[in-house]
């Protein structure tokens, strides 16, 4: 690779980190390529350069997102870990994910957005979704492969519902609330 090339992917990779973070902090829509590039230090008509069009930007954050994610979840589906749902449940809905959605999970940051995106984007939405649920639903106590199934659909939706409702109220009380009763119901169902 020419050092031309080499320094181009290295600007790429820049652009698509800072834009997993962004769509994580402010959703899809909510920062525009030119800000996004004068954050990055570049021009906005250099975006071309880099990405055929917005959606492939998209396409590429989302899935850096979920590539962070699933390197984080490893730790849980390693032979050799002794974490549990309940270890899962306590990190994701924590104060520490409620106040940093940059770095979080992109499921819960984004899924509205991405409920009206392309039929590509829901996709790469769809497959991280199929991902997650292997890893809940590995390490749901339930010996039937439907009832496993169908506590992890649950916790899925109780994680992301708590997560997200908790971020969207300006009441701190509810937001803890929700995030305490998530947990509690969530290591209830796996008892």
């Amino acid at each position: 690779m020419s050092r031309s090339q080499a320094e181009k992917a290295v600007i790429h990779e820049h652009i698509v980190n800072l834009a997993a973070e962004r769509f994580r902090e402010v959703g899809l829509n909510g920062i525009g390529v030119a800000d996004l590039m004068k954050e990055a230090g570049r021009t906005g008509g250099g975006f071309y350069k880099h990405f055929e069009s917005r959606e492939k930007l998209v396409e590429e954050a989302l899935q850096c997102a979920f590539d962070k994610r699933a390197k984080a979840l490893e730790k849980y589906t390693d032979p050799e870990s002794t974490l549990t749902l309940a270890d899962l449940v306590d990190s994701y809905l924590s104060e520490r994910h409620l106040n940093d959605p940059g770095s979080g999970c992109a499921l819960a940051a984004v899924m509205n957005d991405v409920a009206r995106s392309s039929d590509s984007i829901r996709e790469v939405y769809t497959q991280e979704l199929q991902n997650e649920l292997a890893v809940i639903t590995a390490l749901t106590s339930s010996k039937q492969p439907s009832k496993k199934r169908a506590q992890a659909l649950m916790a899925m939706c109780t994680l992301v519902g708590a997560i997200g409702l908790s971020r969207a109220v300006t009441d701190e009380a509810l937001a803890q609330e929700l995030l305490n009763t998530g947990k509690t119901l969530l290591k209830a169902l796996d008892a």
